[in-house]
């Protein structure tokens, strides 16, 4: 087995605003196995500014995994604990190279086009009317679940926003979930979630940042709305650990991005501790190119979760690998009829 890879930047169709300020472009890294006339594909999606592995020495270890892809997947795992975004490349690029297609990496009726997953609409922060256009495109492409990123522009402003929706459309109607990624202090953090609380939403992403776990577990303590951690769940990398952050915070929910948490074997630790702590959860990508969100979506097709998944990424960039993963009626949709296209 031999293996090697490649850089691939992933051009935004439109300049995407966060808090943490404006994305134009997205990296990528194709991990690629070659084994007896077959390939396997596996990304690593590194995402700067928030993975704990962005650091100087990356693409160094990929050099690393690729010299060593002979020690297998078990031992490579465990030499890359801290570069959870690698550990997500090399389970998907063995899981490929074992495939019948490359790409078929969790056969089922999703992968076979009969059926779909449910998924939330993503509205990206920016002016009134920018995000009140994405909030009327998401209403009409046939979502239920709309999920709005906040924090960038002023708060009242927001909760203007959110009372529109709501004199339209009840929580019956549509789901709201809301993505501060931090932006708020530990404290206003409390006070702007009283106010959020007026608007019938399901849950609200990481308040505050990362790191503040007292102050972060007596607001899941005392908010009126269900708070989600994402952001928390990043760099934690023991189960001892991962105990301990759910079993100290008490959140009503995490959201897992396997290329942040150490791939399908790092995310299934966090759903374990999650269910036995009684602690509901989601799947979400990380921007990543539909390679790796074609592996998101068909292993959590496989989990079965009932809530709305955060896979629809796939189509924010203009240069993306043409795929068969579709998004319909609010839901990802694998169409059996159209092709890949890995030509990097």
């Amino acid at each position: 087995m031999t293996a090697n890879f490649q850089k691939y930047n992933l051009e935004f169709k439109q300049a995407s605003g966060t808090s943490r300020g404006i994305l134009h472009t997205k990296e990528a890294w194709f991990l690629i196995l070659s084994e007896a006339n077959k390939i396997g594909v596996g990304e690593c999606g590194l995402f700067r500014g928030l993975s704990s592995d962005d650091v100087a020495e990356y693409e160094e270890k990929l050099q690393w995994t690729c010299k060593n892809i002979h020690l297998g997947l078990e031992v490579l795992l465990a030499e890359l604990v801290a570069f959870p975004s690698i550990q997500f490349g090399v389970e998907q690029a063995f899981l490929s190279l074992n495939s019948q297609t490359g790409f078929d990496l969790f056969p089922s009726e999703f992968s076979n086009g009969n059926d779909s997953i449910p998924i939330n609409g993503l509205i990206w922060m920016g002016t009134e009317a920018f995000m009140k256009q994405q909030i009327k495109d998401k209403l009409n492409e046939g979502f239920d679940c709309i999920k709005m990123k906040i924090g960038a522009i002023d708060f009242d402003r927001e909760l203007h926003l959110l009372k529109s929706i709501r004199k339209t459309y009840s929580s019956k109607d549509i789901e709201l979930r809301v993505d501060a990624n931090g932006a708020f202090t530990t404290d206003n953090a409390l006070e702007k979630l009283k106010r959020l609380s007026d608007f019938d939403l399901h849950s609200i992403e990481q308040p505050i940042k990362q790191g503040h776990i007292d102050e972060m577990a007596k607001l899941c303590e005392q908010s009126p709305l269900d708070i989600a951690l994402d952001e928390e769940l990043i760099g934690i990398h023991t189960v001892t650990k991962k105990e301990a952050i759910l079993q100290t915070i008490q959140p009503q929910y995490i959201i897992l991005k396997p290329s942040l948490v150490g791939g399908f074997r790092g995310s299934q630790e966090w759903i374990d501790i999650a269910e036995t702590n009684r602690i509901g959860w989601w799947i979400t990508s990380a921007l990543e190119s539909n390679v790796g969100l074609n592996a998101i979506a068909q292993w959590t097709y496989k989990l079965k979760s009932s809530l709305p998944q955060g896979l629809g990424t796939g189509q924010l960039f203009t240069n993306n690998i043409d795929s068969p993963l579709q998004v319909k009626n609010g839901t990802l949709q694998y169409d059996i009829n159209l092709d890949w296209n890995f030509n990097i």
